[in-house]
């Protein structure tokens, strides 16, 4: 009591957090195509729509995963139980040195619904300008809140991804649809639909200059692109990259939504790549599946898929700041994945595993194949989730430098490899391990 007297501390005021408004009456439904429906309260755009239903379980970042556009097609749940708690930012940003023009991942929702257990009626955060509902209504998407979305992830973890109908209004209180028409999003080519058609240009004073082949890139890794200093051609996903390979110094190929099957064309591509030319290639998520495929592996559709910022995975070799034998935890958002052969292509091996469902988490060029060629399914860049592997951008920024340092003055590559040796191993290096 007397240090109470004698230390007085001021309490901080805070300000009321921001009334959302009346979230609305209007009746919602979830219908699943396995037969179960859940029934809730609209607070999104006032239409139905059909989908594939999935499950998140990130905690935070809820923006982020809205606005990836490997969610295209996809009726987004979110296992958190309060979602909008802290509203959604003015999604605008500089193109310079440090951003790409836009905050979140992707300037407009990309999910086609969003599920919650309960929306949040107010939020707060300092760079907040509007509430989940009033952005979700402003960009024509339907949400759901009131279900129980434990039920729903239940269902989803037992039966595997499954095909739904969000219901809004009228359409709500009328019976669920047959089972012909559900529609399936994974028939079309989504990567179509959201990469850029045409070529432009990130921070085009960089030091080095990587093409991007755009599946559906996040902002993000943009961002940590150009962040390292490097000059970003951005291309259409089926751009002939051989046709102009040789003014660039990498090839980085990006995350996208659906079958990567859709995708032959880029992996026939970038086979004639990999075949012809020896400069770095890095590839995320739909980029490590398009590397796989001109490698010779097969990708398959997973039964759950992998969706979170809490997905574990093993190192099974040392490449730059990845060591082998290390667990990193990663973000993730995908349905499909490479087939782990036996044996595995000529001049290829196995990069990392996933230590949940041992599924191929990424994959690279061997020592002996004198490539510098690797790929991960997770995300490195995360935005929300774990930065465990965000220093796989500096490898392959450094990797491109040293290429152009090779082209530029053999004499000044072997200075420059020999003072990159002294902080992290080559890239193309594997360690043996058991594991």
């Amino acid at each position: 009591m007397l240090s109470r007297q004698l230390f007085r501390i001021p309490r901080l005021a805070r300000g009321l957090a921001t009334h959302a408004g009346p979230l609305t009456s209007v009746p919602a439904s979830l219908h699943l195509k396995t037969g179960q429906s859940f029934h809730g309260r609209s607070f999104g755009a006032p239409k139905s729509i059909y989908g594939e239903t999935v499950f998140s379980t990130s905690i935070t970042s809820y923006t982020e995963s809205m606005t990836d556009p490997s969610y295209r097609g996809q009726i987004l749940v979110f296992t958190t139980p309060l979602i909008g708690n802290y509203g959604v930012p003015a999604n605008s940003a500089p193109f310079d040195s440090q951003d790409v023009g836009v905050v979140l991942e992707s300037q407009n929702i990309q999910c086609s619904a969003v599920i919650v257990g309960d929306v949040a009626e107010k939020f707060s955060h300092y760079t907040a300008v509007e509430s989940l509902a009033s952005w979700c209504q402003r960009h024509g998407v339907p949400a759901i809140s009131g279900v129980d979305t434990r039920a729903i992830t239940r269902l989803l973890r037992d039966q595997g991804t499954t095909l739904g109908r969000v219901a809004i209004g009228e359409d709500a209180l009328t019976s669920a649809p047959s089972a012909e028409e559900y529609w399936d999003p994974s028939k079309e080519n989504l990567v179509d639909q959201v990469s850029t058609k045409t070529p432009y240009e990130l921070n085009p004073n960089g030091s080095v200059k990587i093409a991007v082949l755009d599946f559906g890139a996040k902002a993000n890794i943009l961002r940590s692109l150009v962040r390292r200093d490097a000059a970003v051609t951005v291309l259409p996903w089926n751009y002939d990259f051989n046709a102009i390979r040789d003014q660039y110094d990498g090839l980085f190929l990006t995350n996208g939504p659906g079958d990567p099957g859709h995708c032959m064309e880029a992996a026939l591509k970038l086979r004639r790549t990999l075949e012809e030319w020896n400069k770095p290639v890095f590839g995320i998520c739909m980029g490590h599946q398009i590397i796989g495929m001109a490698a010779g592996l097969d990708a398959y559709r997973m039964t759950f898929g992998n969706r979170g910022h809490n997905q574990p995975v093993l190192a099974l070799a040392s490449a730059g700041s990845i060591k082998a034998g290390r667990v990193y935890v990663t973000s993730q958002n995908h349905q499909y994945a490479l087939k782990l052969e036996d044996p595995f292509p000529q001049g290829w091996e196995p990069f990392f595993i996933n230590c949940n469902d041992s599924s191929v988490e990424g994959i690279k060029s061997t020592a002996e194949s004198g490539k510098k060629v690797w790929g991960v399914q997770f995300h490195p860049e995360s935005a929300g989730g774990p930065l465990d592997t965000i220093e796989m951008f500096t490898d392959f920024v450094l990797e491109c430098k040293a290429h152009k340092l090779q082209t530029e003055s053999p004499t000044a590559t072997l200075a420059s490899e020999r003072s990159m040796d002294l902080n992290s191993e080559p890239l193309a290096t594997p360690i043996a391990v058991q594991v």
